[in-house]
């Protein structure tokens, strides 16, 4: 009974971690339709940010908001140089998001070096709770609450703010938007540097409990994909199901079929969108 209880925990917070990222890249690629390969880099380069930050100044919540601060604004960067013109061209999309995905991996190698990193978590999230029989890492928990903090946030902007239906506009008809006055171009840079924000988050709290590493970027990424295609693209309840879903399945098909991790984790999501091609959630 403890194994399975443990293995369960595990999984939900590591659906909860990959739900911060997927959340983000839900913006972009889901209802952006930007193919952003750069996501994983975000996310790498958040964590090392934090690392730099921490270790200077012994700050865990300096280190989150640094890490964040920089990668939104290089977020920004990437889309007002190299991504606005390409709305549309799938394909110019992952060859310019690749390549940037490329060279921010070997300055991360550069700078940081290729030797795993992990950040020291706070003494307040160190430990566990104890529950009868049960052990839980207080860090896991913490990592589970961020979650759902930023989901509940993430919906009430989209769907019961000004700003979030303006987004909406945007992505629905861009032209439309703008002839009825929303400012498409800044909606459409604060959506692409809130998405890397969140993949720096998701960055800073990993590092907590995983190793951070050059390659870990595009390890990461393919995750954040299965996430956002097998929740429904552009739907924030489809990346939350999603997100569990696909914690679940690699933590439990690690833990009993290690040698068929893979397939225990592709093959149910090959099954779900063999019988709905959008997704869970996804418009038909």
């Amino acid at each position: 009974m403890e194994f399975w209880v443990t293995q369960l925990f595990n999984g939900v917070s590591y659906g909860a971690l990959l739900f911060l990222l997927g959340g983000g890249l839900t913006l972009i690629f889901g209802m952006m339709r930007i193919v952003n390969m750069t996501h994983g880099s975000h996310y790498l380069l958040g964590c090392y940010v934090a690392v730099t930050v921490l270790t200077r100044t012994g700050s865990y919540v300096l280190a989150m908001l640094v890490a964040v601060a920089v990668i939104a604004g290089l977020g920004v960067i990437e889309w007002d140089r190299f991504l606005k013109g390409f709305r549309g061209q799938e394909l110019a999309q992952v060859l310019t998001t690749m390549g940037l995905a490329l060279i921010f991996q070997d300055l991360a190698l550069l700078i940081w070096g290729g030797d795993p990193h992990n950040i020291r978590v706070p003494g307040l999230l160190s430990g566990r709770y104890q529950f009868g029989v049960f052990s839980f890492p207080v860090y896991r928990i913490f990592i589970i609450v961020v979650a759902l903090a930023v989901a509940v946030i993430l919906w009430l902007v989209v769907e019961r703010t000004r700003i979030g239906a303006m987004m909406r506009a945007a992505v629905d008809d861009a032209e439309m938007a703008r002839g009825i006055g929303i400012n498409v171009s800044a909606i459409s840079v604060g959506v692409f540097s809130l998405g890397a924000a969140l993949a720096a988050v998701a960055g800073v709290v990993a590092g907590g409990f995983l190793s951070v590493y050059p390659g870990a970027d595009f390890e990461i990424l393919s995750y954040a994909f299965v996430v956002v295609i097998v929740g429904g693209m552009g739907s924030l309840k489809g990346a939350l199901i999603g997100a569990l879903l696909v914690g679940l399945l690699d933590n439990f098909g690690k833990a009993l079929f290690p040698e068929l991790s893979y397939f225990t984790l592709f093959a149910p999501m090959a099954a779900i969108l063999a019988i709905r091609p959008t997704g869970l959630f996804g418009r038909v």
